[in-house]
């Protein structure tokens, strides 16, 4: 793993799976480290089981577009023009069939 950076440190598994689908829909690959330590919260401190996304260095431009995207939040929301379905403004393609905003 030492040609992979470390990139977001997630506060738990759910928002790391997120990020990581994120990243990797516009091409990002990701790796995770630290999320088996969720197994053993009761035993371990709270910031001891964040999950750290880890990507290649020639990677982190794009990877810092996306979360920043993703720290903004207020992104609007849009309706797939395909399948009708509403999906997040965070979200580059539909959620349900894979399309485009705007494509038919």
């Amino acid at each position: 793993m030492s040609d992979w950076i470390p990139v977001y440190e997630a506060s738990n598994s759910l928002e790391a799976h997120t990020l990581k689908g994120a990243l990797e829909v516009v091409g990002i690959a990701v790796q995770l480290r630290g999320e088996a330590l969720s197994g053993a919260l009761g035993e371990l401190p709270a910031n001891a089981v964040e999950v750290t996304l880890l990507i290649r260095p020639a990677d982190l431009e794009r990877a810092q577009q996306v979360l920043a995207g993703y720290r903004q939040g207020g992104e609007r929301s849009w309706k797939c023009r395909h399948c009708g379905e509403q999906n997040a403004g965070s979200f580059e393609v539909c959620w349900q069939c894979g399309h485009e905003p705007g494509t038919e």
